[in-house]
């Protein structure tokens, strides 16, 4: 069983790119919850979401290229 390094550095980054997403994601929404009578709370909150989707996504997509790396010729 061979790994394609080239692949799995791209999933390895993929993987390391989603991990401030997902804290930055993560502490944006706790500050929206904090704020909830400001007048911007619901595009705050959107907009945590939409990051916090994104750093799902991004892990998501680095697993799943890791997992090529290792299982495709």
């Amino acid at each position: 069983m061979s790994v394609n390094k080239e692949v799995l550095n791209k999933g390895l980054r993929f993987l390391l790119g989603s991990l401030p997403t997902l804290f930055i994601g993560v502490f944006i929404l706790n500050s929206s919850f904090k704020n909830q009578k400001h007048p911007f709370f619901i595009y705050v909150l959107i907009l945590a979401v939409l990051i916090c989707a994104f750093a799902v996504y991004l892990m998501f997509k680095g697993i799943n290229t890791i997992m090529k790396s290792m299982f495709e010729k």
